[in-house]
């Protein structure tokens, strides 16, 4: 079977591909006017798939060499430049040896002094080759410190002797823009030049899929085996993914090599949303790594007052910028910080979760009826039990102190859907809650979480109030809201906890819980 895949054109047998210049549009006019560049997107977005293929066209073309070269071995080494250049020479010569034909190889690299092997490897490689090199040099941002300004230093001197002493076009990928690149990971202090990569042209943002490239890479499946993707089930995809490429192919795989393997069978919207929970539980490398991510303290400082519905504050840019380079956030267009995609919304409080869902004490479902249906009034009882037992233990094993109750309180309600609905989360910047949504078989539960903090007062007509405008969307006739909180000084849990209905602005019968 073949598969999908986020790059170029279509030129080996077992990918589904979209072309290059689709999402780069420009890039082969860049490389024709001898430009310096750089490519910068987050991290799984395709820049190196892409990349490669655009490298193997244009050695193909027989009018350049081109190869995509990773920095990235260099990194451990960043306070010796030396080292560095050492470490990425030997791995380039290992890389040119399996992409390209052994009359496009580079002569040996001279001998030279530390801090000049890189350039003049590369002047040695131009001027030994018949036809112009263009290089695309991957992961330039794993670079920090002394090696990082070495090597952009040595791109630089060796720019006005291309294209014969030289590379005659170059690209550097990363997640950043080149004016952003730091001299450590987490540090505030710029490169100490003005000006590290000053001979650049121009940068190129690789951008997600749009709804309607989604389609055609999907069509490709169809084109080639039949299997129709309903009009319901590209939308949802797009919708899920927000054209995310990862997400894009990694959905599309567990569709059809895990749900719907029949490709008589339509894909429908049901299979898609299917398809997001077997990869979200599966936790891939992708959303693994997206995972440990979150345990930085500068991805914490931005992601726990977005789920806390809280404001950003005083975070420093550069903080903020990074967490939207790693692709965990995007800039709205309507304004602020969000999410990237509903997948990303899923995974991040899961994750976050999952310390208290292992902690978990083991809890019969006698929320379920004889016939497996959910009852909501026996859920509340089963809840309540657990929070006033368990509760104040497991605030512990939550990894962010601002929303500990929001993860255990998740973590309880992940226990009751394993295996038989979803559990689905809303938040935004400013808003002061989180809202969920569990789904059971026929029933729906809407929830709206809310913190009452020291110095504030009783969150719960504003919260009433916000929980009918949910409530609404879902059209349903009332919900739980659960206030939590968290005013020094109080009983604990055990005795605190108390349950309640009022009456909202939309007269609708509410369940307070205060815990």
């Amino acid at each position: 079977m073949r598969f999908f895949n986020t790059a170029g054109p279509c030129v080996q047998d077992d990918h589904y591909m979209l072309p290059v210049a689709v999402r780069l549009p420009g890039v082969v006019g860049l490389v024709r006017r001898k430009a310096y560049f750089v490519i910068h997107a987050p991290r799984q977005s395709g820049k190196t798939t892409a990349m490669m293929e655009l490298a193997r066209e244009l050695t193909a073309s027989g009018e350049f060499v081109s190869v995509v070269l990773s920095m990235e071995v260099g990194a451990p080494f960043g306070d010796d430049p030396g080292k560095a250049e050492a470490a990425i020479l030997d791995e380039w010569r290992e890389r040119i040896a399996f992409r390209l034909p052994a009359e496009l190889h580079p002569p040996g690299w001279p001998e030279s002094e530390p801090g000049r092997r890189i350039g003049a490897a590369l002047g040695a490689w131009s001027r030994h080759i018949s036809r112009p090199l263009v290089l695309f040099l991957d992961e330039i941002d794993a670079l920090r410190d002394a090696a990082l300004i070495s090597a952009l230093r040595q791109l630089r001197s060796g720019y006005p002797e291309r294209p014969r002493g030289f590379p005659w076009s170059l690209a550097l990928i990363g997640l950043r823009d080149v004016r952003d690149y730091k001299v450590a990971s987490g540090g505030s202090t710029y490169l100490g030049t003005s000006s590290p990569f000053n001979i650049k042209t121009e940068s190129l943002t690789l951008r997600s899929f749009t709804a309607e490239e989604v389609a055609e890479l999907y069509g490709q499946h169809t084109a080639e085996t039949g299997q129709v993707f309903t009009p319901e089930a590209l939308a949802r995809a797009f919708f899920l993914t927000q054209g995310q490429p990862w997400l894009v192919n990694a959905l599309a795989r567990q569709i059809v090599e895990v749900v719907v393997r029949d490709p008589k069978i339509p894909v429908t919207g049901e299979h898609v949303d299917a398809a997001k929970e077997i990869l979200i539980a599966r936790q891939d490398t992708h959303l693994d790594s997206l995972a440990e991510r979150l345990r930085e303290p500068r991805v914490r400082s931005v992601i726990e007052p977005i789920l806390a519905g809280g404001s950003i504050g005083n975070i420093p840019p550069d903080d903020r910028q990074f967490v939207v380079d790693l692709g965990l956030l995007r800039r709205d267009p309507e304004g602020g910080l969000v999410v990237s995609n509903p997948i990303y919304r899923e995974v991040i409080p899961r994750v976050l979760a999952s310390g208290p869902q292992d902690s978990l004490p083991q809890i019969q479902p006698s929320w379920l009826t004889r016939e497996g249906t959910l009852d909501a009034d026996r859920l509340l009882t089963a809840f309540l039990a657990f929070w006033r037992q368990h509760g104040q233990p497991l605030l512990g094993a939550a990894p962010y102190h601002e929303i500990a109750p929001h993860l255990v309180l998740m973590a309880f309600l992940h226990r009751v859907v394993n295996g038989g609905g979803t559990l689905d989360r809303e938040y935004a910047i400013g808003s002061g809650r989180m809202d969920l949504c569990l789904r059971y078989g026929e029933t729906v539960l809407g929830i709206e979480l809310k913190v009452w903090r020291e110095g504030e007062g009783d969150p719960l007509n504003e919260g009433l109030a916000q929980l009918d405008g949910y409530l609404d969307g879902l059209s349903l006739s009332t919900g739980w809201l659960v206030i939590f909180d968290r005013r020094p000084g109080l009983p604990p849990i055990s005795q605190r906890t108390t349950t309640e209905t009022a009456l909202s602005p939309g007269g609708r019968t509410i369940t307070v819980i205060r815990g």
